[in-house]
């Protein structure tokens, strides 16, 4: 695959370091999660990687990672920062010990700042970066998109890409840097189209009176007889065309100012979609360009006959998991149903260059655990 031969150290944390992780994993890397267990059944993105199980609060872990950090290309972490370097594990002594090292710190308002060293959540590096004032109905409170935005797109995929970015250019200097890779940056980046494009005529009204979020009844979703939903994005004059045709509405026009009147079509678009269930929705645009598709559940995706095509879906576990995106022709992603954790810590114990006698040792003083259900080495 695409990684295969880089070596990456993910310390635990939340979701967006396991995300991460995963990605440079799903791509070939070789990913060992730092933790203080094994077996972590809240970490729900460890499939995949190797696990180490270490108290990095006790000095001798400590020791123990600097020693393994030479053997690997990149190690990211996710705490506050000051965090790391109390531990003697910051990137002012790995990096130097370590100069080709590349180091990821994945957080939410960054490394500097007012703000730095404060808690938060995906909603608040949401609100800080200004996306959030930009989501939500009309005459309702912002709505953050679940915990999508800050912690994947702009915490654990742009971190990703830093990574990505910091090995190709140590192919070029030799060197590695630090990658600081802030929620807050993160969010603000992925929308700057959003902040860029505020002079066009499609951003005319405040929140949610707008034609992109839910100001316009030909870019919306609709309840069906069933209870179910349709999503409708005829934007451009030929789908809208198709659009009022298919739906029986053929005096319908986009360009409207009255609000009285965008009130009344949008609840004429409501009745009209409630009197047929999704299904027989589907049929009628199935073969139409009109830019009008069923909101798929997410328990049905796999059922949805353009993913089963693609494969786009797995199961492992009994879960749905998304295969990795996007497809390379040559070196694709790839996730292992059958990857063991229990089997991979045999290999990561080896690479440690200990005896039988030295683990022991670290076992007994609660400084390296063993999986779960395992008596001894």
């Amino acid at each position: 695959m695409a990684l295969k031969g880089i070596r990456v150290l993910e310390l635990t944390g939340l979701a967006p370091g396991p995300f991460c992780g995963k990605v440079l994993a799903d791509f070939g890397a070789t990913v060992t999660r730092i933790d203080r267990v094994v077996e972590n059944h809240t970490d729900v993105m460890q499939h995949g990687k190797r696990t180490l199980a270490l108290d990095l609060k006790q000095p001798k872990a400590q020791q123990l990672l600097q020693n393994i950090v030479g053997s690997y290309d990149v190690l990211i972490e996710p705490y506050r920062p000051g965090t790391m370097e109390k531990l003697k594990l910051g990137p002012d002594s790995l990096c130097k010990m370590h100069p080709k090292l590349i180091y990821a710190r994945l957080t939410g308002f960054g490394q500097t700042g007012r703000l730095a060293k404060r808690a938060g959540h995906d909603i608040n590096y949401a609100a800080i970066s200004g996306v959030l004032s930009m989501l939500g109905r009309y005459g309702e409170k912002p709505t953050p998109p679940i915990n999508i935005l800050a912690d994947f797109a702009g915490g654990s995929l742009m971190c990703a890409f830093g990574i990505l970015l910091a090995l190709l250019e140590r192919h070029h200097s030799g060197k590695g840097q630090i990658v600081d890779a802030a929620m807050i940056d993160g969010a603000a980046y992925v929308a700057s189209w959003l902040f860029m494009s505020r002079t066009l005529p499609i951003w005319l009204g405040k929140r949610g009176e707008n034609m992109l979020d839910g100001g316009v009844y030909f870019y919306d979703t609709y309840e069906t007889k069933d209870g179910k939903f349709m999503s409708v994005g005829a934007l451009e004059p030929q789908f809208f065309e198709i659009f009022k045709t298919r739906i029986g509405l053929p005096d319908l026009t986009q360009i409207m100012t009255d609000e009285a009147e965008i009130k009344d079509v949008k609840s004429k678009i409501r009745e009209v979609f409630l009197q047929k269930t999704q299904a027989e929705w589907s049929d009628i645009f199935e073969d139409f360009d009109a830019c009008v598709y069923p909101v798929v559940e997410w328990e049905d995706v796999m059922k949805h006959d353009h993913n089963k095509e693609r494969e786009s879906f797995q199961i492992i576990d009994n879960t749905i998991v998304p295969k990795p995106a996007p497809r390379l022709s040559r070196t694709p992603g790839n996730v292992d149903p059958n990857f063991d954790i229990k089997q991979q810590f045999s290999t990561v114990l080896k690479e440690l260059n200990l005896s039988k006698t030295e683990l022991q040792k670290l076992i007994d003083e609660k400084i390296l655990f063993l999986p779960q259900h395992t008596a001894k080495l």
